[in-house]
């Protein structure tokens, strides 16, 4: 994959992004850090004690439970989404052209749905890969090999 001078990479997951600067070229890639980004795992009982809810069947006087919405899941998709808004930020303030995403698939559908137009037109391409946990100089030869 080609990965202009001055393009942002972004490698993330649900809980860590790394936005990441090429300050080489097309040919010999050099990438810089810029931010990092890292929501802090709290454990499930810190994050509410929200228990399944009931439903009452109209027919008869059974009781169903309701599935339980998964507190970790609205704490990913919030750090996401809050990822996507620096990105359209950056974007238009014009600090960034150009960018790459680099997330696993889950992670991947919820940034999709927060992009801006700005941002989704500055997307050079998306990778779902999951990168997070590789150092810098891996990311870059991972993506230069791309």
């Amino acid at each position: 994959m080609k990965i202009g001078n001055g393009d942002f990479i972004v490698v993330c997951d649900g809980s860590k992004a790394l936005l990441i600067e090429n300050e080489g070229d097309e040919m010999l890639a050099k990438f810089k850090t810029r931010e990092v980004y890292e929501q802090h795992e709290e454990p499930t009982h810190a994050l509410g004690t929200d228990r399944p809810g009931r439903v009452a069947e109209m027919a008869t006087r059974a009781r169903s439970a309701v599935a339980g919405k998964d507190l970790h899941d609205e704490e990913e998709s919030a750090f996401l989404i809050r990822l996507a808004n620096r990105l359209d930020a950056l974007v238009r303030a014009g600090q960034a052209h150009h960018v790459v995403i680099v997330a696993p698939p889950r992670a991947l559908g919820v940034l999709r749905k927060s992009y801006s137009s700005a941002l989704r037109k500055a997307i050079r391409a998306e990778l779902d890969h999951d990168l997070i946990h590789l150092t810098v100089p891996e990311i870059e030869q991972r993506l230069s090999k791309a």
